[in-house]
């Protein structure tokens, strides 16, 4: 009988998690331009006008972009001060999902959040993604929500909290992760 202890395997998907603000978009732009092979998804970045956050533009790996909520979006979902339009998402982010899945070694999903949820689309999309061991970087709400909670703690998933003090560390973790080459511990 072999008593050595087998290595863990590492996980298709990697999420990370945190406050506003901690860098995690950052992070994953940062690992993503350090790896080798190929990644398509989408990330969110926030529309600013004189210093004030008005939004946030989807905006894909292949360089297409879309508003995805913003204080003037007339919409019946909203978060916080802002209208989300579930049609922008549906109509390119999840396409760059759906094509990252057929042409990239990895795909991008920033973020799964309130905004995103509110497409049925996008959360068949993601739990497709996991459950068919799609490779997947990407950031999750850090509040709870059954949803997102059940996604944090399916099995093919590693979830880091990202904080100020260790996001600097994570960029190390997250690119041996990339290489696959040992599971993620911080």
């Amino acid at each position: 009988m072999d008593n050595r202890q087998q290595p863990e395997p590492v996980k298709q998907v990697c999420l990370l998690t945190g406050r506003p603000g901690t860098g995690k978009t950052s992070l994953i732009k940062q690992a993503v331009a350090q790896m080798t092979g190929k990644a398509g998804g989408f990330y969110t970045e926030e529309i600013r006008n004189r210093g004030v956050r008005e939004g946030f533009n989807l905006v894909t790996l292949d360089g297409k972009e879309a508003v995805l909520a913003h204080v003037n979006i007339n919409s019946p979902c909203r978060v916080s001060k802002y209208g989300v339009d579930v049609a922008a998402l549906e109509k390119v982010g999840i396409p760059a999902l759906r094509k990252a899945i057929k042409q990239c070694d990895l795909v991008i999903v920033d973020e799964i959040g309130k905004m995103e949820l509110f497409s049925v689309n996008f959360q068949k999309m993601v739990t497709q993604m996991i459950d068919r061991g799609n490779r997947i970087l990407g950031t999750i709400m850090y509040n709870r929500n059954p949803w997102t909670d059940t996604i944090k703690s399916h099995h093919q998933v590693d979830l880091l909290t990202v904080t100020r003090d260790n996001r600097h560390q994570l960029l190390n973790v997250l690119t041996a992760w990339l290489r696959a080459t040992e599971p993620l511990k911080l």
